[in-house]
């Protein structure tokens, strides 16, 4: 059976634990990981031809697949794809809500060696309402057939393990367990998360802790492996 390895990484704009931004941090941490999908959020490109995601992508030789959610009047900020496997539809979908920070999600098919693989990589919001919100909008993209494989992955923002957007989500997806990724000095909290269907895909789940990822951003990286 064909084997992957995804990964869920917020950057934090390569903003290290040492208030520093050093985007060839973040790349190395990538390298480390050596994943065939990235799932990143906190991106950020400029006007001045800075764009870290492209940049990524060209320096590992993989696909980029933007998905901005705010723009300002220096550049843009949202989440990123990178991977190495043949991408055969994109899809980015709008999860704002009312005037908090706009947020997103990138919808992707892949394929892995024939088979189909629908990857969803998201950021939701830092209020309780509006992660109850964006959990029913994101559930509305999975549909589940009986060859359906899908995985959604991505930095949720919940710290409550029983939270309702969580509940729902392991109503939705087999239950996978909580991680923690942050802080990256000392993890804690499970903010960043990966589900997969059918659960008997995903054959382990742990954090990256290497001594550059302690300190290249906020957040640990949460690496998966899947069995097609």
């Amino acid at each position: 059976m064909p084997a992957i390895r995804l990964a869920s990484y917020n950057v934090h704009r390569a903003i290290g634990r040492d208030r520093k931004c050093v985007p060839q941090r973040i790349l190395e941490v990538l390298r480390e990981l050596d994943a065939d999908v990235l799932a990143l959020q906190e991106v950020e490109a400029n006007d001045s031809g800075d764009d870290m995601l492209e940049w990524m992508a060209r320096s590992m030789g993989v696909r980029a697949i933007a998905g901005t959610t705010l723009k300002r009047h220096d550049g843009y900020f949202g989440n990123g794809l990178l991977t190495r496997l043949p991408v055969t539809a994109i899809e980015r979908v709008d999860l704002s809500y009312g005037r908090r920070e706009p947020r997103g999600a990138i919808a992707a098919r892949l394929e892995v060696q024939g088979l189909s693989l629908r990857v969803v990589a998201t950021h939701l919001g830092l209020r309780p309402a509006e992660r109850r919100e964006q959990v029913e909008k994101l559930i509305q993209l999975f549909t589940w057939r009986e060859d359906d494989r899908a995985v959604l992955m991505g930095d949720v923002n919940e710290w409550f393990l029983w939270g309702r957007p969580l509940r729902r989500l392991h109503c939705h997806f087999d239950a996978t367990r909580a991680v923690a990724t942050f802080p990256s000095r000392m993890p804690l909290l499970p903010l960043d998360r990966i589900w997969a269907h059918p659960g008997s895909m995903l054959r382990s789940l742990a954090v990256h802790d290497s001594a550059l990822a302690r300190i290249a951003s906020d957040h640990l990286p949460l690496v998966a492996t899947l069995e097609m």
